[in-house]
C-alpha cells in the first residue's frame, strides 16, 4: 500500500533588516516538530520545512532549513506536488523591510527613525492556488475574535481544516511546551480541546485529519 506523503511548516521566519537584525517572532518550533513526528508515527513519510529553531529533527523526517519567508514559501511551493498532505505550522512573518541594509546600523545613526516594511508572500494563498486535491491545513494564532478570525481563515485561504489557538491566553502557545486548540473544518465545525502537551496536540490534530481526509475521499 502507497505511503502519504505530508510536508510540514514549523518555526518563525526572520525578515533582515541590516546583516544583524531582523523581524520575527517567538515561535520555537516545537508545535510542527510534534506534527512531524505524529505524522511519521501514523506512517507517513514527512518532509519538514522549518525555519529557524534550536530542536533536533526528528528521526527519519527529511528537514529543509529555511530563514525567510521568501525561502519558506520557494521551498514548500517546490515539493506540493510530491504530498498528499500539507500542514501549515510555521509562524510566518506577515511583513519585511523594504530594504535590508549591507551594513550594520550604527547606534550613533540618531537620524534612523522609521523602518518601512511590505507584506511577505502569502504562501497559503499560493499553496490554495496549487492545491489539485491536496488535504491543506493551515494554523491560526489570534488575540481576539479568534473563532471569527480563523473561520475567515479557513476560507480565504481555502483550508480544508484550520487549527486555532488562543497566542494571549497564558501558560500556552509560543514558548511553552503546552498548547489548547480548536479544530476547525470546512464545513464550520468546530471541536475544542483541553490544554494539552504539545505532543499530545499534535496526535489530536493529526487523528483529526486522517478522519476528515478518509470523509473528504469517500465524499468524492
Amino acid at each position: 500500500m502507497k505511503r502519504l506523503r505530508v510536508l510540514v511548516t514549523a518555526g518563525p521566519t526572520r525578515e533582515y533588516i541590516d546583516p544583524v537584525r531582523f523581524i520575527s517572532n517567538p515561535s520555537t518550533g516545537k508545535m510542527g516538530f510534534a506534527l512531524a513526528e505524529a505524522a511519521r508515527k501514523k506512517g507517513f513519510l514527512v518532509t519538514l520545512v522549518s525555519g529557524p529553531v534550536c530542536l533536533k529533527t526528528p528521526q527519519d523526517i527529511e528537514l529543509i532549513p529555511v530563514i525567510t519567508a521568501a525561502e519558506m514559501a520557494q521551498a514548500v511551493l517546490n515539493r506540493i506536488d510530491k504530498n498528499d498532505l500539507l500542514i501549515m505550522a510555521a509562524a510566518v512573518a506577515d511583513f519585511k523591510p523594504s530594504l535590508c541594509l549591507k551594513e550594520k546600523i550604527k547606534k550613533t545613526r540618531n537620524k534612523f527613525k522609521s523602518i518601512n516594511l511590505e507584506p511577505t508572500q502569502d504562501i497559503l494563498l499560493q499553496v490554495a492556488e496549487r492545491k489539485r486535491g491536496k488535504f491543506v491545513v493551515g494554523f491560526a494564532a489570534e488575540t481576539e475574535n479568534c473563532l471569527k478570525n480563523a473561520r475567515r481563515k479557513l476560507v480565504e485561504k481555502n483550508l480544508d481544516m484550520i487549527v486555532l489557538n488562543d497566542v494571549a491566553a497564558p501558560g500556552i502557545g509560543f514558548g511553552y511546551d503546552t498548547n489548547q486548540v480548536s479544530v476547525i473544518t470546512s464545513d464550520f465545525k468546530v471541536e475544542r480541546f483541553p490544554v494539552l502537551s504539545k505532543r499530545e496536540t499534535a496526535e489530536i490534530i493529526l487523528d483529526c485529519i486522517s478522519i476528515n481526509m478518509k470523509g473528504m475521499k469517500s465524499n468524492g
